[in-house]
Parts: C-alpha cells; structure tokens; sequence
C-alpha cells in the first residue's frame, strides 16, 4: 500500500489545521514533507507531520 501522510500547518495566520497527502507506489524513499507546501497559505517552513 503506498504511503500516506497526515500533515498539518502550523502558521497562525493559516485557516488550514490538517490535511492527508497520498503517494504512488513510485514515490523515492528520500522523499520528505520539506518538499511540500501548504495548499492554503503556500508556506513550507510552517508543516509538520504527525507522527501516530
């Protein structure tokens, strides 16, 4: 099953609290979430994953 991540953003001024981000089978294992941004404010320093 490929990965799936839970990541919510931490800005203040952002409206978004969580959001699941859903890989292919072919995603590089080196692949993390400071490749990402925030879809709401476009913000990349302010995500964080949670870990379950």
């Amino acid at each position: 099953m490929p990965p799936t991540e839970e990541i919510v953003c931490t800005n203040d001024d952002c409206f978004l609290d969580l959001f699941e981000n859903h890989y292919t089978y072919d995603v590089p294992d080196d692949f993390d979430i400071s490749g990402l941004s925030c879809p709401v404010c476009g913000g990349t320093d302010c995500l964080e994953q949670v870990e379950l």
